[in-house]
């Protein structure tokens, strides 16, 4: 893919990493000079150091045809400057970070794919990382629902019973569900079926319409995490 990064500052550096690994190519535009330099120094890419927010830059940039622009300013009206130029080019992928909640319905109403405060998700990753140890990852989906990825325990209840005799036990219901699971002795994800055998040291991929709270982090076996 052709790609135009906008900003190679704490969100779009680690962005352009990604994207350059990947094989893709890429251009980033970044106004400060120090930035700038540092990205070109360290990444195989063209970077240009020049304001977004204007036409001339864009076509420097190569937009008319670039397959994705992301902005990742710290700043919501450059980003919202750059993206509505970007509609011009009819970039068939446009996304933006958005720093301020009250802003994500104007990215919205100009059609434009958004991730908003990239900042606070960390926290709440963070405070994750305390409040529920048991959660080796998770993705929240909504204002409650979650998916997470677990490590079975040895004593967990549903270590040892296969997913229709959790689901007769009522350990599994709707709205728990087991996705996935990922063993040791397997080299690609086991896809769950009733008569798949929850084995402790299974990581599972779980999808939770309660989220994760104790009262399901217990069926995994674990019993440690803190109460909020």
């Amino acid at each position: 893919m052709y790609i135009i990064i906008v900003g190679a500052g704490d969100i779009g550096t680690p962005l352009i990493d990604i994207a350059t690994k990947a094989g893709n190519e890429v251009v980033v535009i970044e106004r400060d000079e120090t930035r700038a330099n540092r990205a070109a120094d360290e990444f195989d890419c063209l970077v240009l150091n020049a304001d977004a927010t204007t036409k001339d830059t864009l076509d420097d940039a190569g937009a008319a045809r670039a397959d994705a622009l992301i902005s990742t300013t710290d700043q919501d009206a450059t980003n919202v400057m750059t993206c509505l130029l970007a509609k011009e080019y009819e970039i068939p992928a446009i996304l933006s970070v958005v720093h301020n909640p009250e802003h994500m319905g104007l990215f919205k109403q100009i059609g434009v794919n958004t991730m908003q405060n990239p900042q606070q998700l960390i926290a709440e990753y963070l405070y994750r990382a305390v409040a529920r140890p048991a959660i080796v990852d998770f993705m929240r989906i909504g204002d409650e629902a979650e998916v997470f990825e677990i490590v079975v325990t040895e004593d967990a209840p549903i270590a040892g019973k296969n997913l229709q005799e959790a689901d007769q036990s009522e350990l599994l219901d709707d709205e728990l569900l087991v996705v996935a699971i990922e063993r040791e002795e397997n080299d690609h994800p086991v896809t769950p079926r009733g008569e798949t055998t929850i084995k402790p040291g299974d990581l599972l991929t779980v999808y939770s319409g309660k989220g994760a709270d104790p009262e399901i982090t217990n069926i995994f076996g674990h019993y440690e995490d803190r109460t909020e």
